[in-house]
């Protein structure tokens, strides 16, 4: 229960950041009661047959936020804390994640309430299939293109990709994102999303006079985009002086060495026992001395009782929602500048888009392509940004939600109103 009113309340946050940019574009009341509202809810039942021969019957959820700029799009979630405010939450930031960075897609996500380390790789296959046929008329690379979220993986979105295939007689890899390489997945969609971070934080780093040279860097959260994320700002010359996972922080003001932990947290499935640094809770890691932060992690880590306490010049958010509204207030107060989820962590989207595209194409890229791409794609995006917060002296986060919400804005209007 704790993992639904969490989500929920970051739902809330979400919404305040765009009612304040909302009311700075001045935006019309009518556009912003259809903003905040989703275009399609739907729930259903999965049932199938455990191992066992039990029969069991779980809830699925998919929710489309908003088909203005194209395509739903967002992850299929399998978790036990998985319900319907907590998918049209996600689908909500979706929207705006997509749009921030300029992609032809709408928000959308999806999932299943189950616990995916109790079932066997069967269960999992019948579950994924059933949810999937229960969504054949809804989703489709013109409709909603779903891909990886929390528990679930490519084998997933192979079984997905398969299972619409077959309904529909005819080889649609394009109906998800995220899938092995050999069924159509993109080269380089692994790291992309701890590439974006590091992209857009050394942009940003270019112009607060941050040289990676001496540059301390926190990274809380040492999952696929954390590791990744660590890694290359260590290959820029930065020092990481702090690094953690669910076992607790680990600081080292002479630098960590990035690659050792990696291996070390691979062969130990956590970074328990690690030693090339000092153990600390993942608390104090927070406050710990640092050039920039990064958390990778979870949701509201920075609150109004630590803020005044963080010693980051810079704050990158890797993790979705992990500033809430009273800490970034704080933090605009102190002069620490913030570059927000909705753009920080969107380079997987990215890719995942180029997936799409490479999909309908029918010819793939080399992984240096993708790469270049998502620099061009994101370093664009955020000279538009940080345009916008010059211009109208606001904060990044709030420049951001300005540009994505006045993109799916005139979209809207220029599509009219179909009734």
């Amino acid at each position: 229960m704790t993992s639904v009113i969490r989500e929920v309340s970051v739902f809330g946050d979400a919404i305040a950041y765009f009612n304040e940019a909302a009311s700075l574009l001045a935006l019309e009341p009518g556009m912003s009661r259809l903003l905040t509202v989703p275009s399609r809810q739907i729930i259903f039942s999965i049932p199938f047959q455990r191992d066992s021969g039990e029969l069991e019957v779980y809830t699925g959820y998919r929710v489309q936020y908003n088909f203005a700029r194209g395509p739903a799009k967002g992850g299929i979630r399998f978790h036990p804390g998985v319900t319907l405010d907590e998918v049209t939450a996600l689908a909500f930031w979706m929207t705006w994640k997509c749009a921030v960075v300029d992609l032809p897609f709408g928000g959308g996500k999806g999932g299943v309430t189950c616990d995916p380390e109790k079932l066997s790789m069967g269960e999992l296959e019948r579950i994924t299939r059933r949810y999937a046929a229960e969504l054949v008329e809804v989703t489709g690379p013109d409709k909603d293109v779903p891909a990886p979220d929390v528990g679930t993986t490519p084998q997933i979105m192979a079984w997905f990709m398969d299972t619409y295939s077959m309904h529909t007689r005819q080889h649609t890899p394009g109906v998800v994102t995220g899938k092995p390489v050999s069924l159509g997945g993109s080269r380089g969609r692994v790291e992309a999303t701890g590439r974006g971070v590091e992209l857009i934080a050394h942009a940003q780093m270019e112009k607060m006079g941050l040289r990676p040279q001496g540059c301390r860097v926190i990274v809380q959260g040492f999952g696929n985009v954390g590791s990744i994320a660590a890694s290359m700002f260590a290959q820029r010359g930065c020092t990481i002086v702090g690094i953690s996972d669910v076992t607790g922080g680990y600081y080292n003001e002479r630098g960590i060495d990035v690659a050792s932990a990696i291996a070390y947290a691979q062969e130990h499935h956590s970074l328990e026992g690690y030693r090339g640094g000092e153990r600390i809770t993942n608390d104090a890691l927070l406050t710990s001395p640092c050039d920039v932060i990064v958390p990778a992690a979870l949701e509201k880590q920075f609150t109004l009782e630590n803020a005044h306490r963080v010693q980051a010049k810079l704050v990158v958010e890797g993790a979705n929602g992990p500033t809430t509204p009273d800490a970034d207030r704080v933090f605009r107060e102190r002069g620490i500048v913030v570059i927000p989820d909705i753009l920080a962590n969107a380079g997987g989207v990215t890719v995942s888009y180029f997936e799409w595209c490479q999909d309908r194409a029918g010819y793939f890229w080399k992984e240096s392509e993708v790469n270049e791409r998502l620099r061009d794609q994101l370093l664009t995006n955020f000279e538009t940004i940080s345009l916008m917060a010059a211009t109208r002296r606001t904060s990044l986060r709030t420049a951001a939600y300005m540009v994505a919400i006045d993109r799916v804005a005139q979209a809207t209007r220029a599509r009219g109103m179909y009734a």
